[in-house]
Parts: C-alpha cells; sequence; structure tokens
C-alpha cells in the first residue's frame, strides 16, 4: 500500500508532526544526555553569574564613595524569628542570674577544671578512641571504663574525688551517637545527640597536638538557653589559656547545631593568619536540659527538645 505521504524525505521529519521541548531535565529520559544538558545549563549560569559580579564591581568602582551598600544576603541566620530569651551580654537581670548559677564557682576562680569521661559498656573501637581524644583535648581529663555501674552510682563517686564535671559517650550501631554533659556537684546536666564523629587520624592534613591550655571561643550562643550552654562547656576548660602555644577550641553554634573545631593559628605575616586543624571534629544538637544532676526518672527539666511542636519554621532557633 502506498504511503499518503510521497514528498517525505527519509530521516526528515513532517512538517506538521508537533514538537514539544521538555518541560525538564527530568523529562528527557536518556541518562546521557540528561547529563551532558545539565553540565552545559550549569555552565552557562557560571557564566552568567560571573558576568553579573564583574558588572556589578564595575559600576562600584566607576561610582566611588557613592557606589550603594552591599546586598545582606538572605539567609536563615539573618531572617532568624527573634526570640523572647535572646539576651545582651550587659544585660543586669542576666549577669545577675549567672553570678549564682551552678557554674558560678568556676567563673568566680573557686574551682579548677577536673573531668572524668566514660562511656557506655562495651563500646566499638571507634568510641574508645573518640573518648581518649576528649581526654587528650581538654586538660585535666581522665577516662574511665563504666563496668556496668549506674550513673547515679558513678556521680558520688565522681563528686568524691573533686571531679567538677562528668562525660558520658554513648554507642548506637558502633558509632558514638549521643553526648551527656553533667556539671558537678549540682548539675546541670545537657543531653546532646552526637554526629559527624571524626577522629583526628580521619583528617587530612591533620597537625600535632600541644599540651597548653587552649583558648576557648563559644559563637552565637544568644538566648538564655544558649548562655547556660555555653558556659557549660566554658567550663570544662581550664581559665588563662597558653596564648604562646596559639591552640583554639571553637563551639559554633549554627542553626541550633553546635560544630566543634580544634585549630592552632599560623601566622604567615604581619598581616595575615592561618588556621590548622587540629582534630577531632564533630557536631552536637542540645536534646534537653535538665536541673541537678543526671537523673532520668524523677530529674525536673529546664528544656526539651519536641521535634513536631517547636520545629514549626525553619526560622526559629532555640540556642
Amino acid at each position: 500500500m502506498a504511503s499518503k505521504n510521497k514528498n517525505v524525505v527519509p530521516g526528515k521529519s513532517d512538517k506538521n508532526e508537533a514538537h514539544y521541548p521538555p518541560k525538564s531535565l527530568s523529562d528527557i529520559k536518556n541518562k546521557e544526555i540528561r547529563k551532558q544538558l545539565y553540565a552545559k545549563m550549569k555552565k552557562e549560569k557560571k557564566k552568567q553569574k560571573i558576568a553579573v559580579k564583574k558588572k556589578k564591581k564595575a559600576e562600584a568602582k566607576l561610582l566611588g564613595d557613592k557606589a550603594p551598600p552591599k546586598a545582606v544576603p538572605k539567609t536563615l541566620e539573618s531572617m532568624r524569628i527573634k526570640d523572647e530569651t535572646m539576651v545582651n551580654a550587659d544585660d543586669e537581670e542576666v549577669i545577675k542570674d549567672e553570678s549564682q548559677d551552678e557554674m558560678s564557682s568556676y567563673f568566680n576562680r573557686q574551682s579548677t577544671p577536673k573531668i572524668l569521661i566514660t562511656s557506655d559498656d562495651r563500646i566499638n573501637s571507634k568510641t574508645r578512641k573518640f573518648c581518649k581524644e576528649l581526654a587528650r583535648i581538654i586538660p585535666n581529663a581522665t577516662t574511665m571504663k563504666r563496668r556496668g555501674f549506674d550513673l547515679k552510682k558513678i556521680i558520688p563517686q565522681a563528686v568524691s574525688k573533686d571531679f567538677t564535671d562528668l562525660i558520658v559517650i554513648n554507642e548506637d550501631r558502633k558509632i558514638p551517637n549521643g553526648m551527656v554533659v553533667c556539671h558537678l556537684p549540682n548539675g546541670p546536666t545537657a543531653h546532646f545527640k552526637l554526629t559527624s564523629v571524626k577522629l583526628s587520624k580521619e583528617i587530612k592534613g591533620v597537625g600535632e597536638w600541644t599540651s597548653h591550655k587552649p583558648e576557648v571561643i563559644l559563637n552565637n550562643f544568644n538566648t538564655r538557653l544558649g548562655h547556660s550552654v555555653g558556659r557549660m562547656f566554658a567550663s570544662l576548660f581550664p581559665y588563662d589559656p597558653n596564648f604562646q602555644g596559639r591552640r583554639v577550641m571553637t563551639f559554633h553554634n549554627q542553626r541550633d547545631f553546635i560544630f566543634f573545631r580544634q585549630h592552632r593559628y599560623i601566622f604567615r605575616n604581619s598581616k595575615r593568619v592561618g588556621l590548622h586543624e587540629l582534630g577531632p571534629r564533630f557536631t552536637l544538637k542540645l536534646r534537653s536540659l535538665q536541673k541537678g544532676t543526671f537523673d532520668s526518672k524523677y530529674g525536673e527539666y529546664e528544656w526539651v527538645h519536641k521535634r513536631h511542636e517547636m520545629e514549626t519554621s525553619r526560622r526559629k532557633f532555640h540556642i
């Protein structure tokens, strides 16, 4: 049977045949073509971004002092919903409360930090190494095997031996996944979720540690809850750091995730300063803050993280 379209050239589509471009790259079924188009699109976007940046830079140079100020980028931090408990460092009420809280003896230099570090029973090698590294980075810290003892029995023994803080590392599926920090003898007790643990040997180009007392930096602990948590971290380390050692511990709070890093300052010249990471590194997220020492049954909680009630907005933070 003869074809009705006699003038159709083989290999060429009919003029009347409609071709609709794909709505998105995901509509293209061929993986290689999709990959090529995505790379091309990404390259074009990068070129456009660079061109816009160069244009703005040239305009600013031309206008000089009359150039408009740089636009502040919109981030979750800059658009943060203001919390009622946000405080200033100079707030008289906060200063008065902190002068009478459980950590006041440390900040008044009436007690010297002495830390006891323990963990679950039958822990994996990574958790054991992590505990040892914590004991190395925190001056005057000691590790102890749990040996099946309940925390309620360990706490009185630690107090009798003049320990000021107890750190407990929990493990799940052979990975450290929780940290309990209990300030002795009267609390408070903080429970954190522990993630992204990297030992020093797992970090590329890591530096060597020294025994100098470190400087402690606390970033973005701006609420009343954040002040309490920050003071707990500060009280783990001795005052009067040895600045000659150029060793610094950083607890950086961002969107209620607390990132820990240890670095050493490297002075390249009189104007430029670099940082050399020493490890380990890990991330904490506060689960609860309890008054007094550890008591999971009858303890009174100051703050408990309730995910479905509290995480109603991505711009709402608590620390």
